[in-house]
């Protein structure tokens, strides 16, 4: 049911090496059989996949079930086409995500594609963090790009993160010339500065973080001001926005407490653009007549739709946006649980996990 030149087929006599959840934080690798594309489904081998806030989210809640395989930001090379793939040649490199929207329903047809009831369905087998992942009909057909040669696979990596970080700033109500506060240096945080800086380059923008080797690295990326948490990031009202308030302060944190100061950083009507998950249950405690006097708005950003997705690769392929200076490790999935305790431990940025040692020897 599928096509394959001997140089791309994939030895069936090797197993499928992946990173399966065991439970808790633990992993290991594990050998599966290598998936077969049915119609309409794409065989990738793996070139690289990056290791999400969301998957190291997972792990450290302990909110993975047993034999589950994580990882969605992947790249890969064709290795298999399903019957009926035509817009896809063997060899092609390949950028997909994992979620894909029915395209249809009431939530899509009023731009909420990303509460589409089956969007959150996982179109990956079994996830990224493997050798081979087997790609749905619906994400093929809809949602995978092949990369042109000028795009690195270090950069087309980020097309998944960046589109759910450029959903937010599309959200955000900043303008070309606007003025906005990240909270946060880790990854996520400074990939807003960075798609921020790609849509409007002469907005201004101020990243918080208490770390000041993440502040002395926004600089480098392009911040125009940074600042620790606290007096000092409210000091930089006054001297980036003239005393009014950010136009938007984008949250990369997550819980209460940054959203009580994601608002005192607020102009009147701006925005504040929750990007994070919160400690489970917690609820926020804020004065409302701060939020309905002064008609701020809280708006919540997920994930990203097949248009930011596109978006993204656009810049990515102009030169206006380039996210591989956030890369601060590659290592092949073998080195898994060193690299989830590198980012567990906040001493790493993105990692690139390349394919297993065993692959990449044939």
């Amino acid at each position: 049911i599928y096509a394959m030149v001997s140089k791309s087929e994939p030895d069936m006599a090797h197993s499928n090496n992946v990173i399966t959840c065991l439970g808790g934080e633990d992993t290991a690798m594990e050998s599966r059989p290598i998936p077969t594309p049915r119609a309409g489904e794409l065989l990738l081998k793996l070139r690289c996949v990056g290791f999400c806030g969301t998957d190291l989210f997972k792990l450290t809640t302990n909110s993975v079930k047993p034999g589950m395989v994580l990882g969605h930001e992947i790249v890969g090379e064709i290795a298999a086409l399903g019957e009926g793939v035509n817009q896809f040649a063997l060899g092609d490199r390949i950028a997909v995500p994992h979620h894909v929207p029915c395209g249809s329903c009431r939530l899509c047809l009023n731009a909420n594609e990303t509460m589409c009831e089956i969007f959150r369905d996982n179109l990956m087998e079994p996830g990224g963090f493997a050798d081979y992942v087997l790609i749905r009909d619906r994400a093929t057909a809809q949602a995978a790009h092949k990369l042109p040669d000028s795009v690195s696979d270090e950069a087309a990596v980020f097309m998944e993160p960046a589109a759910c970080v450029l959903r937010g700033v599309n959200r955000s109500g900043i303008g070309p010339e606007g003025t906005a506060a990240v909270m946060g240096g880790g990854s996520m945080g400074l990939l807003h500065l960075l798609v921020i800086k790609a849509v409007y380059p002469y907005a201004k923008v101020l990243l918080i973080d208490p770390v000041a080797d993440r502040c002395t690295l926004a600089n480098e990326l392009g911040a125009d001001e940074t600042a620790a948490p606290g007096e000092d990031g409210l000091a930089a009202v006054s001297a980036m926005t003239d005393g009014y308030g950010f136009d938007a302060v984008f949250d990369t944190v997550g819980g209460a407490p940054l959203l009580e100061a994601g608002l005192a950083l607020s102009r009147h009507g701006g925005s504040v653009i929750l990007f994070a998950h919160a400690p489970h249950g917690q609820c926020a405690n804020f004065d409302l007549n701060n939020l309905f006097k002064y008609e701020r708005r809280v708006l919540g950003s997920y994930s990203g739709a097949l248009r930011e997705q596109a978006a993204v690769l656009a810049l990515i392929t102009s030169g206006q946006f380039d996210p591989t200076p956030l890369v601060s490790h590659t290592m092949p999935l073998d080195d898994f649980a060193q690299g989830y305790q590198l980012a567990k431990e906040r001493k790493a940025l993105k990692i690139l996990f390349t394919p297993s040692l065993a692959a990449s020897s044939l």
